[in-house]
C-alpha cells in the first residue's frame, strides 16, 4: 500500500473517531439528568444542586409555553340569492333533461311513423305495379294478335300461300302489306336486317280480321320459279340448294278496339320455298329479325 493511501485511511479512521466521541459525550449528559427530570423532589432532596450549576444562585423555574390552534371559520349560512341561483339551476337542469327526452320520444315517433309511411308506399306501389301488369296483361290477351304460316294451296300442285290468321281476342284491320325476295345460301347470309318494297295498299290492306279469320297474303307456285332467276345456271343452283329462295315481309294492323286506332302492331314473316327437280315445298325460315311481333 503506498504512502498517500496510508495517509488517508489513517485521515479517515481518526475522523470516524472523532465522531463517535462527540456523539458520546452528547448522550452521557442525558443519561445523567434523566433521573433528575423524572423525580425532581427526590433528586433535590438527596443531592442538592451546586452553587455551580446557575451562578451560584437558584435555578429559575420553567414557564410553561401554551399554543392555542386558530379555530375552522364556521360556514356562513346561505343567503336568499344564493338558494334562489340554486333552485334556477336545478330547473334548468331539469327542463333540459325533459326538453332532451321529449325531443328523442319524438324522433323515435317521426321515425316509426316514417317506417310505417314507407311501408305503406312501398305495399301501394307494389299493388299499383301488379294492377298495371295486370290491365296491360289483360289488353294484350284481348288485343289481336297476327299470325304468319305457310300452307299448301288446295288444287294447285306445288303452290303455296302465305296466310294471316287473327288468333287474338279483338277484330285487327290490316292497314298494310310489305314484301320482299332475296337469294342466299343460308340464313346466315341474309342481311341483318330485311329490305322491304314499297307498303301494299290495295283492296287486302283494308281488310278486316275476327277473331279466328284468316287470309292469304301471298302465293308462291313452281312456275314462278323460272321468272326469277335469272339463267339457267342460278336455276341449277337453286334446284341443288346450293342457293335458296326467301320470301319475307310483314302485315301492320291496328286494334279497332283500342281508343288510339292510330298505334299499328306489326308481325314479320320469313319462308324458305323448297324447289326440288320434281316437287316443292315451302316451310317458315328466317332469324329472329324477319320474325318479329309487335
Amino acid at each position: 500500500m503506498s504512502r498517500k493511501a496510508r495517509a488517508t485511511c489513517a485521515l479517515l479512521l481518526a475522523a470516524a473517531l472523532a465522531t463517535v466521541a462527540c456523539a458520546a459525550q452528547t448522550t452521557s449528559p442525558a443519561r445523567s439528568t434523566a433521573p433528575e427530570t423524572a423525580n425532581p423532589a427526590a433528586t433535590g432532596a438527596a443531592n442538592p444542586p451546586s452553587s455551580t450549576e446557575c451562578n451560584g444562585g437558584p435555578c429559575p423555574t420553567a414557564t410553561p409555553h401554551i399554543t392555542i390552534a386558530t379555530p375552522a371559520p364556521a360556514p356562513e349560512p346561505w343567503s336568499l340569492q344564493d338558494r334562489i341561483k340554486w333552485l334556477t339551476v336545478v330547473l334548468l337542469v331539469l327542463i333540459a333533461y325533459g326538453g332532451v327526452w321529449l325531443a328523442i320520444s319524438t324522433l323515435n315517433k317521426i321515425e316509426r311513423q316514417s317506417r310505417y309511411a314507407e311501408t305503406t308506399a312501398q305495399a301501394a306501389a307494389e299493388t299499383a305495379k301488379a294492377a298495371l301488369q295486370f290491365i296491360e296483361n289483360q289488353a294484350r290477351a284481348d288485343r289481336p294478335w297476327i299470325l304468319i304460316a305457310a300452307e299448301p294451296v288446295a288444287g294447285a300442285p306445288d303452290t303455296f300461300s302465305v296466310v294471316a290468321t287473327n288468333r287474338g281476342r279483338g277484330p285487327a284491320k290490316i292497314v298494310s302489306l310489305a314484301e320482299g325476295l332475296v337469294f342466299a345460301k343460308d340464313e346466315s347470309d341474309l342481311p341483318p336486317d330485311p329490305l322491304y318494297g314499297e307498303p301494299d295498299s290495295s283492296a287486302l290492306a283494308s281488310t278486316i280480321l275476327l277473331p279466328g279469320e284468316f287470309m292469304g297474303i301471298k302465293s308462291f307456285s313452281r312456275d314462278e320459279v323460272l321468272s326469277i332467276c335469272r339463267n339457267q345456271d342460278q336455276m341449277r343452283r337453286v334446284e341443288n340448294w346450293e342457293e335458296k329462295i326467301y320470301l319475307y315481309g310483314k302485315v301492320a294492323y291496328a286494334d279497332l278496339q283500342a281508343p288510339d286506332e292510330k298505334k299499328l302492331y306489326e308481325t314479320g314473316w320469313c319462308c324458305w320455298y323448297i324447289h326440288g327437280r320434281q316437287k316443292s315445298g315451302m316451310v317458315t325460315a328466317g332469324p329472329r329479325n324477319y320474325n318479329l311481333h309487335t
